[in-house]
């Protein structure tokens, strides 16, 4: 879904124009973040003690949904004062209230999908996550054809996650049952102390992720946002693959907490997992990355060049993450939190002093660089607390000969296209050989460890 997603945003951006499609993803960036308030951690809260305590959904469940629909009400009213203090107006505030409204109607219907997960219904859970974008992917593709506008394309966002919500209510209902609301304030209160944690987490790492959006609309302009978010859609896409990864290498690490060995060895492991499909990505896209905007028909190649510029520094920024983003699953999955959240802060702190200096000069480009500059440091951060605060250690060796690795697929790269003028797909083609020779060549994988993969060879260990 994702993938088809990123070809449909990139086709609606280039009907709209990047001015038009920056502003509203600059205004989905700000309700990101503003929505933590529609929630407050209360859905993790929620679907960690439904799991634990059977009762909790007779008993807490009806004060936790008009709490939470009630939540939804304020976020919305701090949307629009928030949108007021930072200068929209008139229709620019209904457009946020529009679009804010999408997102909490979806977020509320996460806190319902909560009851499915905590009950290990994984399948239902999964299939609803994916029918908003699926209906909204839909939506799009009929309007396309008979002609998008910001109206019809704000509409069928609001329409598909009012369905989709409705849907959910629905299905929760007929699994456990109609839930008559009842108001108590103690259990609402309890409710609200136990899950701030939950909400200071997600806070923080959602103006960490969508503060460069706002503070590019409004400090530069509208069209830099729509160039930035054309090359970031790009890297979210990526990254996908990552988040979905390193989840589970959490659940790893957490069941060993006190042995170093193991948590040494799973390092290991997993810094190849993660490390080795980016680093072959961010190879294309350094040396082919303009091959993924060929939807934008309407633009120039001005325009083009410069999202593509964008795309290549923020490229880096996912290779910083190939290399370090297993060191935060480490930390926060044995009792470091606290200080990986530190470093989360100084990096927003960071970052928003960067874009006050730079992007009002230098737009969409200031905003790629100053986010590689945060992922850097929070990286570098990342590195010091493994070292002082664990046993584990910097696996310094390993980390040489990805880097050499990925040294080695940039100069092969470059000789390719130098010597030769081939299609970009067969260029992709040859050197995803030319990766594999080289992996295999500085041993980041043994040939023993394919040959265990072979059928009837068995797996050691």
């Amino acid at each position: 879904m994702k993938p088809g997603w990123v070809v449909v945003e990139n086709l609606v951006q280039d009907r709209l124009g990047h001015a038009t499609f920056g502003l509203v993803t600059a205004l989905s960036a700000l309700t990101l973040v503003v929505a933590a308030l529609s929630d407050l951690g209360l859905t993790p809260y929620t679907v960690q003690r439904v799991a634990a305590e059977p009762s909790f959904l007779a008993e807490t469940f009806p004060t936790l949904l008009p709490l939470r629909g009630a939540l939804n009400f304020v976020a919305l009213a701090a949307m629009l004062l928030i949108g007021w203090g930072l200068g929209y107006r008139g229709p620019e505030l209904l457009l946020l209230g529009a679009v804010g409204a999408a997102l909490l109607l979806a977020q509320y219907g996460q806190f319902l999908r909560g009851t499915l997960q905590a009950h290990q219904k994984f399948n239902t859970d999964a299939v609803l996550s994916v029918v908003e974008k699926f209906l909204l992917l839909g939506a799009v593709l009929v309007l396309l054809p008979l002609g998008i506008t910001l109206p019809r394309y704000v509409g069928a966002r609001l329409g598909a996650a009012a369905f989709t919500t409705v849907l959910t209510y629905g299905l929760m209902t007929r699994f456990f049952g109609r839930i008559r609301y009842h108001w108590q304030g103690p259990v609402a209160r309890t409710a609200l102390r136990a899950s701030l944690p939950f909400a200071f987490m997600t806070l923080l790492y959602g103006v960490n992720e969508r503060i460069d959006m706002v503070m590019l609309e409004r400090l530069a302009s509208p069209t830099e946002a729509g160039y930035y978010a054309g090359a970031y859609r790009w890297v979210d896409a990526v990254m996908m693959y990552a988040w979905t990864v390193l989840p589970l290498f959490f659940a790893r690490f957490a069941s060993v907490p006190r042995d170093a060995g193991a948590q040494r060895e799973l390092l290991r492991f997993g810094q190849r997992i993660v490390s080795l499909p980016l680093l072959f990505v961010v190879a294309f896209i350094l040396f082919c990355g303009e091959v993924v905007f060929w939807q934008f028909k309407h633009s120039s190649p001005a325009e083009v060049a410069r999202m593509t510029l964008c795309l290549k520094i923020l490229f880096v920024n996912v290779l910083v993450h190939a290399f370090f983003a297993i060191y935060s699953t480490l930390l926060t999955s044995t009792t470091h939190e606290r200080a990986v959240s530190w470093l989360v802060a100084l990096s927003i702190a960071l970052n928003i002093g960067l874009n006050l200096i730079f992007l009002p000069k230098f737009g969409a480009i200031a905003a790629s660089i100053d986010t590689l500059v945060c992922a850097a440091a929070v990286s570098v951060g990342y590195l010091v607390l493994v070292a002082r605060r664990t046993a584990v250690g910097i696996p310094t060796g390993l980390l040489a000969r990805l880097l050499l690795a990925f040294g080695l697929l940039c100069g092969a790269w470059f000789g390719l296209q130098y010597a030769l003028h081939l299609s970009w797909w067969l260029e992709a083609g040859i050197m995803a050989v030319v990766f594999g020779l080289i992996v295999l060549g500085t041993g980041l994988i043994q040939r023993s460890e394919i040959a265990q993969l072979k059928p009837g060879a068995g797996i050691k260990g």
